[in-house]
């Protein structure tokens, strides 16, 4: 009873508590001594009224979406009613417009649209939803993870990234990743099939999936990261789990590295390796409200997607 919206509206917390950045578990506001749940466990969703139902029989799409074939030939599901489905079986585009993937657009008379990205669709039986895991995926290292429906990779730092695509393929320069039965094209910037060109995607930080890395009772940085103090005196977040914090307030360096600020860089037993800038820490209280259903993390604020829905610029 009067819980918390979380994310997309996926998960939820107690009354009292507020979510994580990263969505998978609540935490106790201030004052608040009451048990928190944690939420890394999937939820099922409740059965959406009015929903799409794909040909397949068994697949099914939320509301005003569209049905579309993915790369590894399941069904998907496009954010918008009666969709174009681009022959890359990864974009859609809007009612009545033309997929030009070699501009990464959607083509209309009145204009041009940016693509949609599809999501994986879910599945029904017996007239009933089957729960659905919508927690995240465990990278190889045990320790990182990204979203479900997405491919755990490794970034040229050695950790692991987020490809936005299921069983894709993570390109050799550990930066873009390619859908499931595309090569890399690095010569072009792009994935082949058969003829197929389409473009590749850019993979995305992983994260620790356990609650938030706490500075002091107002300040916190997401899982994985450490809080050093900036040059303004106030809270920043380095990108790495127990780092070295630089003595100029605005670098850090991996655990066991020492900074090295006359080079630019971190170094451990002659082993030199570019040193990370810190990003300011959120205020751990509250959500930043978007409108009167939607909102996003403490730090971030609110974008409109293509779609018209509201996104988190973090």
């Amino acid at each position: 009873p009067q819980g918390v919206s979380c994310g997309r509206g996926h998960r939820c917390c107690p009354r009292g508590s507020r979510c994580s950045a990263d969505g998978s578990s609540c935490i106790a506001r201030p004052g608040n001594t009451g048990p928190v749940e944690s939420l890394s466990r999937p939820l099922t969703l409740p059965t959406a009224l009015g929903a799409v139902q794909c040909p397949d029989g068994e697949s099914e799409c939320p509301e005003s979406s569209t049905c579309c074939v993915m790369p590894s030939g399941a069904w998907g599901c496009c954010p918008m009613p009666e969709a174009s489905c681009c022959p890359d079986k990864v974009h859609c585009c809007p009612r009545t417009t033309v997929c030009d993937l070699a501009h990464n657009r959607c083509l209309a008379p009145a204009g041009q649209r940016p693509l949609g990205t599809k999501f994986p669709a879910r599945k029904r039986q017996s007239q009933s939803w089957l729960p659905v895991a919508l927690g995240q995926v465990t990278c190889p290292d045990g320790r990182s993870a990204c979203p479900d429906g997405a491919t755990c990779c490794q970034l040229p730092s050695g950790h692991f990234g987020c490809c936005p695509l299921q069983n894709a393929v993570c390109c050799p320069d550990h930066v873009h990743c390619c859908p499931q039965g595309y090569t890399c094209n690095p010569e072009g910037g792009s994935c082949l099939q058969g003829g197929i060109r389409v473009p590749w995607h850019e993979k995305t930080p992983a994260w620790t999936a356990v609650g938030d890395v706490k500075c002091d009772d107002e300040m916190s940085c997401p899982d994985g990261n450490t809080c050093c103090q900036l040059s303004s005196g106030k809270w920043g977040c380095c990108p790495l789990e127990q780092a070295v914090c630089c003595p100029d307030h605005v670098h850090c360096c991996p655990q066991g590295y020492t900074c090295n600020p006359e080079g630019g860089s971190c170094l451990q037993e002659g082993d030199r390796v570019p040193w990370h800038e810190k990003t300011p820490a959120w205020t751990a209280v509250g959500d930043v409200k978007c409108d009167d259903e939607m909102s996003c993390p403490d730090g971030n604020t609110c974008c409109q997607l293509s779609s018209g829905k509201w996104g988190c610029c973090p």
